[in-house]
Formats: C-alpha cells, sequence, structure tokens
C-alpha cells in the first residue's frame, strides 16, 4: 500500500501544522523517515539525500542562516526527497526565511511547519508515520489473504513451489530464496525485467546480510526488498519483488512471514547450495566430489583462474569491488563466508582454451586483489593465481590452508600473499619439521655473523639483511623506509653484510639460499 505526504498529513502528530511549499506534490511516496542535524550542505546531503524519505529538523546549528537553509532544502529535493518537516524550538518561534519557503516552493518540496502550538517531538512523528508505513490505516490484506489462499491449497498444489509459484503470478510479485552466500536456490520469476545475478551484487554492496527486516533496494527500476529467514535452523536470504510498485514495507514484511511459515507447512527443503559445497569440497581436499559438483553446476574446470582466502574483506566496499570485478571482466567468483573470512573461487566459465588470455586474467585477478587491499590495514588476502583446473584448485586450498598462519610471520609488512610467498613459507615449515642436516645447511648460511661480531651488532645487520630481503625486494631505498634509517646507513650495512659473508648477496647463485635462510630464521623465531 503506497503511503503519500498527503496521507502524512492526516496523521495526529501533524495536528496542527502549516503546509508552507510544494503542495502539487503531496502525492510524493513516502517510504521512511530520518533526522537531520547537520550544519553544512555536504553532510545534509550526505546523511539525509535519500528518495522517498521524509525529512525532519529544527535547523538548530542554521538559525539565522537562511542562505545556507535554502541549499539544503534545494539539494534535497534534487535528491528526492518526499517533504522537508521544520520543528519549533523550545522558548525560539519557528522562523523560516522566505527565501526558504521559496526555494521549496521552486524545487516542488513539500515544506511542512510544525508551529509551537504542536507539542509533537520527533520520535512522535517517526513511529506515527512509521506505524502507517507499516501497517496503514486498516492494513490491506488482499495480498496476505491471496497469498495464505494459494500457499495453503493443499490440494491443488503438488509441492510448495507450485504453491508459491501461483500466489506470485496472482499477486504480481516475485521470490528468490538465496543460500547464506547468496547462491540463488529457489527463483519464482514473473517477470524479467533484470538479472538475479544484477540484484544479487547489489544486495551484496548494501551489505543487507547485516541489516534488518525488510532492507529496500531498487535494482535498476525494480523494487525489492531483501531479509534474512530460517529454514530448518538454517538462515537463507530472501528477496520479494513488488512488480507494480503496489505494496508498502509492512506487506512485505508480512509477506515474507507468511512465505517462511507456509515452507515449514508444506515441510519445503531447499536444494543444496552446490556453489558452496564445491568450495568446501576443494578446501577439504575432496577431489572426486569437487569434480562431481562441478560437473552439476556445468563450471568449466579449464577456466579456474585462482582460489583465495581473505579477511577484513567482507563489508559493502569489499562487495562492490567484487561485483565490479565480475561486471568489467566477464569472470565469476564463487565465496563462502565463514565468520567474516572469505574463501573463493575465480574462473572464466567458457569453452575453449583460454591460453592467449592467461596472462591478462591473472593480471586482472592481481589488481582485485590490490584493490581490495587499498586503503584498509586490516586486509589479509592469501591466493593461488595461476592454477590449472579442480586439481590445482585443490591444491591451491592445501597451499593456502598450511601456511596463511605462517606466512604474515616471514612477511610482516604484506597484506596480499600470492603462491610464490606461499610456496617460500611450506619449504620452510617442511625443513623446520625435518630438522637434522638440511635445516643445518641453510642456518649455516648466517653463523659468520655470529662467530665474527658482537651479538648487538650481528642482530643489527640481519635485520638489515632480512628487510632487504624479504621486505624490500633488495631495493636499498625501500629498505631504508621500513627500517626508519638514512639511505647511506643501508649502504653501508649491506657493504659489511657482503664482507662478513664474502659473497655479493643478490649474485643469482647467492640469493636463492639467502631468501631461504633468512626465512627460515623468521619462521623460526615466531616460537620464540
Amino acid at each position: 500500500m503506497k503511503i503519500t505526504v498527503e496521507d502524512c498529513l492526516k496523521l495526529d502528530a501533524f495536528n496542527p501544522s502549516i503546509l508552507a511549499a510544494g503542495k502539487r506534490n503531496l502525492g510524493n511516496r513516502v517510504r521512511s523517515v530520518s533526522v537531520l542535524d547537520a550544519t553544512d550542505l555536504e553532510t545534509a546531503v550526505r546523511h539525509n539525500g535519500v528518495s522517498e524519505q521524509v525529512v525532519l529538523t529544527s535547523f538548530y546549528g542554521l538559525h539565522g542562516k537562511g542562505k545556507i537553509q535554502g541549499q539544503i532544502v534545494k539539494a534535497l529535493a534534487k535528491e528526492g526527497i518526499s517533504a522537508l518537516v521544520i520543528f519549533h524550538i523550545a522558548n525560539r518561534p519557528v522562523d523560516v526565511e522566505q527565501s526558504v519557503i521559496d526555494a521549496a516552493e521552486r524545487a516542488g518540496l513539500p515544506l511542512i511547519i510544525m508551529p509551537k502550538e504542536n507539542k509533537a517531538e520527533y520520535a512522535v512523528v517517526i513511529e506515527q508515520v512509521m506505524d502507517h508505513l507499516l501497517y496503514g490505516d486498516n492494513f490491506r490484506n488482499s495480498l496476505i489473504n491471496n497469498t495464505i489462499f494459494h500457499l495453503l491449497n493443499f490440494e491443488r498444489h503438488r509441492n510448495f513451489q507450485n504453491a508459491l509459484r501461483e500466489a506470485a503470478v496472482n499477486n504480481d510479485f516475485q521470490v528468490i530464496l538465496l543460500s547464506r552466500d547468496f547462491n540463488p536456490i529457489l527463483s519464482i520469476e514473473t517477470r524479467h525485467q533484470t538479472t538475479i545475478a544484477e540484484a544479487i551484487r547489489l544486495g551484496k554492496e548494501k551489505d543487507v546480510e547485516k541489516d534488518g527486516v525488510y532492507t529496500f533496494i531498487d535494482v535498476n527500476g525494480v523494487l525489492t526488498y531483501w531479509g534474512p529467514i530460517t529454514i530448518s535452523g538454517e538462515k537463507f536470504f530472501i528477496f520479494i519483488v513488488d512488480n507494480e510498485d503496489n505494496y508498502s514495507a509492512g506487506e512485505i514484511t508480512k509477506l515474507a512471514e507468511i512465505i517462511e511459515l507456509a515452507m515449514g507447512m508444506w515441510k519445503y527443503t531447499p536444494e543444496r547450495d552446490a556453489k558452496a559445497e564445491l568450495i568446501k569440497a576443494l578446501i577439504r581436499g575432496n577431489k572426486s566430489l569437487a569434480y562431481s559438483l562441478k560437473d552439476e553446476i556445468e563450471l568449466n574446470g579449464e577456466g579456474v583462474i585462482s582460489t583465495f582466502y581473505a579477511r577484513g574483506v567482507e563489508n559493502g566496499k569489499g562487495n562492490s569491488i567484487f561485483s565490479t570485478f565480475e561486471d568489467e571482466t566477464d569472470m565469476d567468483i564463487i565465496m563462502i563466508n565463514e565468520d567474516d573470512e572469505i574463501y573463493g573461487m575465480i574462473y572464466r566459465n567458457v569453452s575453449g582454451n583460454k591460453k592467449d588470455d592467461e596472462l591478462s586474467d591473472k593480471a586482472l585477478v592481481n589488481k582485485l586483489f590490490g584493490d581490495l587491499k587499498e586503503g584498509n590495514k586490516s586486509v589479509r588476502i592469501f591466493h593461488t593465481t595461476g592454477i590449472d583446473g579442480i586439481e590445482g584448485a585443490a591444491d591451491g586450498f592445501r597451499l593456502i590452508s598450511e601456511t596463511w598462519s605462517f606466512v604474515e610471520s616471514v612477511f610482516p609488512y604484506k597484506r596480499v600473499f600470492t603462491k610464490y610467498e606461499l610456496a617460500l613459507v611450506s619449504n620452510c615449515i617442511a625443513i623446520q619439521m625435518q630438522g637434522g642436516y638440511l635445516r643445518k645447511t641453510y642456518m649455516d648460511l648466517l653463523e659468520p655473523f655470529k662467530k665474527e661480531m658482537g651479538e648487538n651488532k650481528a642482530r643489527q645487520l640481519l635485520e638489515t639483511l632480512e628487510t632487504f630481503v624479504l621486505d624490500a625486494g633488495m631495493n636499498s631505498g625501500k629498505t631504508s623506509e621500513f627500517m626508519g634509517i638514512h639511505t647511506n646507513t643501508v649502504q653501508y650495512r649491506l657493504k659489511r653484510i657482503n664482507d662478513v659473508l664474502g659473497v655479493e648477496i643478490t649474485g643469482n647463485r647467492v640469493i636463492p639460499g639467502l631468501t631461504m635462510a633468512v626465512a627460515l630464521k623468521r619462521l623460526e623465531n615466531m616460537g620464540k
């Protein structure tokens, strides 16, 4: 049921009130309410510029600043708010300058003034408007009654899916049921104005999994309402499409509740999420099951490009980056979320040989991980990019699981770890566990520091060597930045290191063994 500004003016909270401007647009749709307490234009638009929203304010921090008030009115009208309600302030008369009223009139924005005689405060207005939005005057139950009629017609329908489809067709809505990892497992579509994939991408960007029931999202003109749903104790997500903008948020919420109840009465069991099960099988190393699931979801195994494990990216920005990547590259991502940790696989699901594009695909994936870490120091990403099919994906997850908890200690300045860092640490772990002659061989490469100088000087040169080799990519300038010392000091220390070891440390035949030695040293320092 649609609620308009005119409907809101009939509420007790607006008695009395003055409609100062925008009478021609009293039919504006109302979907939500907010309070404006900003003292500048940018903040006001950022927090209150929401389409079809009633904005309440007293302009407390802008008293006497009619010019800025007028600018805010104009900007909010441009953003499509439904109406602006100006409240009185205790012991101060309502003082709305004519220029503000004129700005609202020119913009066609309903401007409502709450005079001193009206004792209603923000909370009262919000409560009454939201109550009206959720339930309306009589809460029209035609949608609910009609839906119940079809959903509970056990004689006519052979299963829950058929009953739900009949209800959706008769009441002009659509329903998509998603797994907790946002993979569609039940689709009741009655129109095709956009794709489910596009809706899911926007839903992820809006962080709907962290919002309450029910979040409204406009998907390219398609009106969707998102919320969580529980089936047999397991969490799912559902989004309902209002095809003709016929229903209020309250009606959609009640509809979702009825659908959830009907699932229980029909003893409906959702199909398993084969995509999520594929990732779990790969993580467990169950390759035979992974091959079976690959065929079930019709995934081209040869198109697998990368596997990854990530922390700190499960947010609106991260979801937006993932969505943009899929849109711009024609690659797909399967992800599962385990306690705010993401496991995923990136693939190009096309037939034919893609070797000509392999390098560019790798570059695009590496850019994706770079974008995810940008501006967020808490992000950690461990990935094996450039792998060979299902076998490679399972091996990639195994490499990640065996090394992710150690690799940060070996490379403390990195936030994105490739298969090369992971492979190096994997070898170090194997050498450490094996012990004996091989471990001694590598550790002996660093013994000259202890033999030829005091403990403090040896530690200083070893720290410089570790930073130069493992962190700075053998760049003396970056080494000075990481260590907070002058470049000349770094150059002097590197010369001393060459003298102590008796080799040029950047030599092609020297650096592999030296890298393994300093990495093994850092790994062993973890337990100290």
